[in-house]
């Protein structure tokens, strides 16, 4: 299918060929929802712990005999009931990644690019670099296109002026190709892939 093709002037400059098999598949909420958890299980950090029993430093003694006292018995001053003791059932280091087949993470990256195309928040830009790497003529290029919260994905290197320009600017995020997934695209309003981005992704994922 044909996208136009635009420049940061906000002026057209040519269309270019999306390849159907990755970016004009039917958008399966499923496989979004699937992928998502995916990726934010395998960041989550899992280094909260509790002290269980075993953990906790104190005597191993018995606080006092088991019969004749009129008290419930106790075999150790370590234990949850009192204060200082142990935690039951507490959580404990771990990790909590899942597992997702890579085919269907594949098919996760190619149903968030055709949602965002379906929708009409796709935008093929021509080149992603500026001149001089000002945060503010970035600022001023990017208001008169209206892009919003946005996510832009180039090609393999990202250009050092355009990503010293960019990273004061609220709600943009910038990526290379390689680093191009289902949660970023899905959180920002709009999608721009540069023409590097277009080739490489569809090299990538066809």
């Amino acid at each position: 299918m044909k996208s136009a093709v635009t420049n940061l002037d906000n002026m057209q400059v040519g269309e270019i060929d999306l390849a159907d098999s990755v970016f004009g598949l039917p958008v399966r909420k499923d496989i979004l929802a699937r992928m998502v958890n995916y990726q934010l299980n395998k960041r989550r950090a899992g280094t909260h712990q509790t002290k269980g029993i075993s953990d906790i430093s104190g005597t191993t003694k018995k606080p006092y005999k088991q019969k004749g006292t009129g008290q419930a018995r106790q075999g150790s001053l370590r234990s949850p009931q009192f204060r200082g003791g142990a935690v039951i059932f507490g959580p404990v280091t771990r990790s909590h990644a899942t597992d997702l087949p890579k085919k269907v993470r594949q098919l996760a990256l190619k149903t968030a690019l055709s949602a965002k195309l379906a929708e009409g928040k796709l935008v093929v830009l021509d080149a992603a670099r500026i001149d001089g790497g000002k945060t503010g003529g970035l600022a001023r290029k990017l208001a008169k296109l209206g892009w919003g919260r946005a996510l832009i994905i180039d090609g393999p290197t990202v250009d050092e002026a355009f990503r010293r320009a960019a990273g004061n600017i609220a709600d943009l995020d910038l990526l290379p190709q390689q680093g191009a997934n289902v949660y970023d695209i899905l959180r920002r309003d709009t999608l721009v892939l540069t023409r590097d981005a277009v080739q490489h992704l569809e090299a990538r994922l066809k």
